[in-house]
């Protein structure tokens, strides 16, 4: 769906909503592609205040477990903390399909040991490796 790449420190979690702005998916249908996705599962790092008032603003269902400092910051304020935000742990577990994917592009050795040195290079390798496992998976869905 769509694929940024960032130097090796920067952070996650500064990254997704620029990630999301990228995301265009055809629809069945007629009518313009889908920009927005209806729920976003993310782990501890995208648990920050200002990304759940993002996605909320956007209309965007989030999963994602609290930090232990959130929780005892908005304890320590008491009743002005507000309510803790929803967390479905049966939804939560469904994220394990992305760390699976993760995985799964490791075994690429180019991709593990960055063969390419340029970022455009890189990327596309990634496309590729990805286009790959969805091929991968479609063909064992149908046999």
């Amino acid at each position: 769906m769509s694929i940024i790449l960032t130097p090796g420190q920067a952070g996650d979690n500064p990254q997704l909503l620029p990630l999301l702005d990228h995301i265009s998916v055809r629809r069945d249908g007629p009518g313009p592609p889908r920009k927005r996705p209806e729920r976003v599962l993310a782990d501890k790092d995208y648990s920050h205040p200002s990304t759940r008032a993002a996605l909320r603003h956007r209309g965007i269902a989030f999963t994602s477990p609290e930090w232990t400092d959130q929780i005892a910051r908005r304890h320590a304020k008491g009743s002005r903390g507000g309510r803790p935000p929803t967390f479905d742990p049966n939804i939560y577990a469904d994220r394990n399909v992305v760390e699976r994917c993760f995985n799964r592009l490791k075994q690429f050795r180019a991709l593990a040991t960055r063969y390419a040195k340029r970022a455009a290079y890189y990327r596309t390798e990634i496309i590729i490796a990805a286009i790959v496992l969805w091929l991968r998976t479609g063909l064992q869905d149908t046999a």
